[in-house]
């Protein structure tokens, strides 16, 4: 676990008591995790989550035709 000292404004430091108390919390380092694991799943682009690379690798994987191989494939439809 990393630890860091952070300034923080007074708005953030309330929205951080409010998101602590909502969902139950006992610390603002939870609060603040929890804050950025919901905007890594609603803003971060999909290539930079953990699980577009797990998937990624799993297409990798996979059998690929080649240029040739689709063209004529593509060709013949």
């Amino acid at each position: 676990m990393v630890q860091a000292m952070i300034n923080i404004k007074p708005r953030v430091n309330q929205v951080l008591n409010i998101v602590k108390a909502k969902h139950g919390l006992r610390t603002k380092s939870e609060a603040i995790d929890l804050v950025v694991k919901e905007y890594e799943i609603h803003f971060l682009e999909p290539q930079l989550r953990p699980e577009y690379k797990k998937k990624l690798e799993k297409i990798m994987k996979e059998k690929h035709l080649s240029r040739e191989e689709f063209e004529k494939v593509m060709g013949s439809v």
